[in-house]
């Protein structure tokens, strides 16, 4: 299944996430894929404190114990982990499956 990992972090804490997000990640648990990460530039959130920084992952997981082991290090690390399920929909074809959802 499809996520969308948003990972808030103090700019005091980066050094500590980016050291946990390393580690888990040069041996990443089985069913677990990045498709992408990217950093936010601006403020991603209304009323974001602004001495942090906002990445957004977008991966593949095929159970809640492979985000568990992906999310919960950068937790301990001090940042802030909201992981969301996201369904892909065809763009030519959108309407038709929405219509298909309804009924």
């Amino acid at each position: 299944m499809k996520f969308l990992r948003f990972t808030m972090m103090n700019t005091a804490d980066i050094p500590k996430v980016t050291q946990a997000s390393d580690k888990t990640m040069a041996s990443p648990p089985q069913g677990y894929k990045v498709l992408s990460i990217d950093a936010c530039l601006a403020m991603a959130f209304p009323g974001q404190p602004e001495d942090t920084i906002v990445s957004i992952a977008a991966i593949e997981a095929e159970s809640a114990e492979v985000l568990a082991a992906t999310g919960y290090p950068l937790m301990i690390a001090g940042a802030t982990v909201w992981t969301v399920p996201v369904m892909e929909f065809p763009v030519a074809k959108t309407e038709e499956v929405e219509k298909k959802l309804r009924s």
